[in-house]
């Protein structure tokens, strides 16, 4: 899938559920206007596997694995991107350096 510009996300074979693939999406985003800069010819970044512990799990940190995989690969600034656990606002809370999130999940 086209990111921005000429930076492009492949997303592993076996598939992945919608709400990964759109975090992977917007961790790269975070960065595609680095990327572009640093890669003017272009980039697809393959994702091979999305494997993490099923205890706390929460979609958005494919967007943070992806981030913190861009900026150890690409030695690129940081996006602001962060979490941190605050108990008392019911567990992680995810930030996304000044960016808003790609969508809100309403309470159900």
């Amino acid at each position: 899938m086209q990111i921005h510009g000429k930076i492009w996300l492949a997303l592993p074979a076996a598939g992945l559920h919608w709400e990964d693939a759109a975090w992977l999406a917007f961790g790269v985003s975070l960065n595609a206007r680095a990327l572009s800069e640093l890669v003017p010819d272009g980039v697809l970044i393959r994702t091979s596997s999305l494997d993490c512990p099923l205890s706390d799990y929460r979609s958005e940190a494919a967007a943070l694995a992806m981030d913190g995989w861009l900026h150890e690969r690409f030695d690129l600034e940081s996006s602001g991107a962060a979490v941190t656990y605050d108990a008392s606002r019911g567990g992680f809370v995810f930030s996304w350096g000044g960016a808003a999130g790609p969508f809100v999940q309403e309470a159900t």
